[in-house]
């Protein structure tokens, strides 16, 4: 099926991206880094937090941001997007549907009292590529670099085996590449040279149909998002959104990311604890449309709840901050 996604990503490899075709994907897999607290907050009438989403809860918040049809791509875990697809919910939509194809260690943060993340990632595919082919999807696989030459050449056999499973199912994926989740001894300010290079390291060995569609990275500056889109123009680099942060962060995010290069933006917590999903992703896409600036979007959100009765979890000044050294130094740029 012919998807925005897929209209959006053949524009952009043909060199002809223009305002519009900046992709957003809604990174809705939580369910594979932990449990009860992961899908984010219920919500009172006035939009105060009461606990936790359910998963029927959960699924049902995914129905309606996949119905409002804003969003490009929907990441899931396989168990969440087979019930989706059984309920028909990407029946007749243009929003492409995505899978969390391995959940190495390093992303097991949300497992309460766990200490997976104080230890170099270790590779864990979950996901049987054999029985998710007949989803004709897309798939995400993740990697983590940690200057460890023994825990590095286990993510990239794993890498590798994604790949030969991939290839012999027909599906296409998209490569998540994580900043070292430990200390490692490189300095904090030459992490990002350190990803960049491991990154077109990894993709000098694969030829064109083993190469992922776009990139997932963390936004590590402009410097450095500028460096590797300049370096090889035939890839399509996506940043991921990270914490929770303020709504500015993540509308600067995006409109720093298209900025200085990047075609895709995936958000996780951002949109899951936003005090409404649907809202809040509207502004999304103002922003990289170019239609608001962050500022005026956050101004524009905090607006929007307060038409609808409900209250923000912060006040315009404090969503205002920019929380992200990153970003303040981008968008002083």
């Amino acid at each position: 099926m012919d998807r925005r996604y897929d209209r959006k990503i053949n524009r952009i490899r043909r060199g002809d991206y223009e305002v519009g075709d900046f992709i957003i994907a809604d990174a809705k897999d939580a369910d594979l880094s932990g449990g009860v607290v992961v899908t984010g907050p219920t919500r009172d009438a006035l939009g105060a937090r009461t606990g936790w989403r359910s998963r029927p809860q959960f699924l049902q918040a995914i129905e309606r941001i996949v119905a409002d049809d804003v969003i490009d791509i929907m990441l899931l875990s396989t168990s969440n997007l087979q019930q989706l697809d059984r309920s028909g919910a990407f029946d007749g939509s243009d929003v492409q549907p995505a899978y969390r194809a391995n959940d190495p260690s390093d992303v097991w943060g949300g497992i309460r009292g766990a200490t997976y993340c104080a230890s170099a990632s270790s590779p864990y595919q979950s996901a049987d590529l054999s029985l998710t082919d007949s989803l004709k999807t897309l798939a995400l696989f993740s990697i983590t670099f940690n200057n460890s030459l023994h825990d590095d050449l286990r993510s990239l056999e794993a890498f590798a085996a994604f790949r030969s499973g991939a290839r012999a199912s027909g599906q296409r994926y998209f490569l998540e590449v994580f900043n070292p989740n430990i200390e490692c001894g490189i300095a904090p300010n030459d992490i990002s040279a350190y990803v960049n290079d491991c990154i077109l390291r990894t993709l000098a060995g694969l030829r064109s149909e083993e190469r992922p569609e776009f990139l997932k990275i963390v936004f590590n500056g402009a410097r450095a998002l500028d460096e590797l889109v300049h370096h090889d123009p035939s890839l399509i680099v996506g940043i991921l959104g990270g914490g929770a942060g303020t709504s500015r962060d993540a509308f600067e995010l995006v409109a720093q990311g298209e900025r200085y290069g990047a075609r895709v933006a995936l958000f996780g917590r951002k949109i899951n604890f936003a005090e409404d999903e649907v809202l809040f992703i509207g502004f999304l896409r103002k922003v990289a449309d170019r239609v608001m600036t962050p500022v005026d979007a956050v101004k524009g959100y905090h607006d929007a709840l307060r038409h609808c009765g409900r209250q923000a979890d912060r006040s315009l000044d404090d969503d205002l901050v920019l929380s992200s050294g990153p970003l303040r130094q981008a968008a002083n740029q």
